[in-house]
This record gives C-alpha cells, sequence and structure tokens, in this order.
C-alpha cells in the first residue's frame, strides 16, 4: 500500500448514500457553519453528472434560484454532507446531463419515474437474491451430506 492510498483510506471516511444518478432530483442536507454555530441548509436540485474516482468522487447537482442556474459540486466523503434524499428518480437516457444549462422552463424538465414502482422492483431483486442464496447453501448442505454418507460406508 502505498502513501496515497493510506491516506484516502485513513482519513476519506465512507458514507452511506442512497442510490441515485443522474437526472434524480436530490436533497442534500449541507452542514453550515456561521461563526460558532452550525446548522443544517437543504439544496435542493437535480444532479447533472457524477463523477466517480475513488474516494475524490463528486457529484454535481443543479437547481434554479430566483431565475438563475446554480450548480454545486459535492463531494461522496465531503464531512460537510448531513445525509442525501432521493426525491424523485429522472428517466433519462444519458450519464452527463450539461445540456439542462441550456434549456429553460418546462423544456428544462425531467420525466419522472414512478417511486413506488422502483421500490418495489428492487425489494423484488433482493428477495429473489436471498432466494437464490438459501438455495445455494440448501444445496451445499445436501453435498456434505451425501459425501459424509460416503465416508462413513
Amino acid at each position: 500500500m502505498n502513501a496515497i492510498d493510506w491516506i484516502n483510506e485513513k482519513y476519506h471516511a465512507k458514507k452511506e448514500f442512497p442510490r441515485f444518478k443522474a437526472g434524480d432530483s436530490v436533497k442534500v442536507h449541507v452542514k453550515i457553519k456561521e461563526g460558532d454555530k452550525e446548522r443544517i441548509q437543504i439544496y435542493e436540485g437535480v444532479v447533472i453528472a457524477i463523477h466517480r474516482n475513488g474516494p475524490s468522487s463528486t457529484f454535481t447537482v443543479r437547481k434554479i434560484s430566483y431565475g438563475v442556474g446554480v450548480e454545486r459540486i459535492f463531494p461522496f466523503s465531503s464531512p460537510s454532507i448531513e445525509k442525501v434524499e432521493v426525491s424523485s428518480v429522472g428517466k433519462i437516457r444519458r450519464a452527463k446531463l450539461y445540456y439542462l444549462r441550456k434549456l429553460s422552463g418546462k423544456k428544462a424538465r425531467i420525466t419522472a419515474l414512478d417511486r413506488r414502482e422502483l421500490l418495489r422492483a428492487e425489494a423484488r431483486k433482493k428477495a429473489e437474491a436471498k432466494i437464490k442464496v438459501k438455495a445455494e447453501a440448501a444445496a451445499a448442505a445436501e453435498e456434505t451430506v451425501v459425501l459424509e454418507d460416503k465416508d462413513t460406508k
């Protein structure tokens, strides 16, 4: 392990975030320090890009504030991020949504998918994976029983 990997492992604590991708609307709870007081501010917008680069991975969130587009880049490993909530899941076909910068009004909308259906699909996949693991474990147990029976004969 070289020095860079050691520093990344020690100082970049991995936080658990919900799964999101470009096109999803998110609420990022950011810690703001004003003097000696600390508060949490919610930054709500659309994820337009995710840059995956190990501990220095970032995601870019764009929102419209008083008619002006504002983008903010958040590192995944930032201690100032309290949590991230996914508001809605967007139906898109691109990894980077930089074209939204040129659009305004209704043209800049992203079609939202039904979140309940997505959650049900994820739950179904998890249940199927658990069933598969249990079946594999049962098959492995049967093999050990069969092998033990052959050894005792």
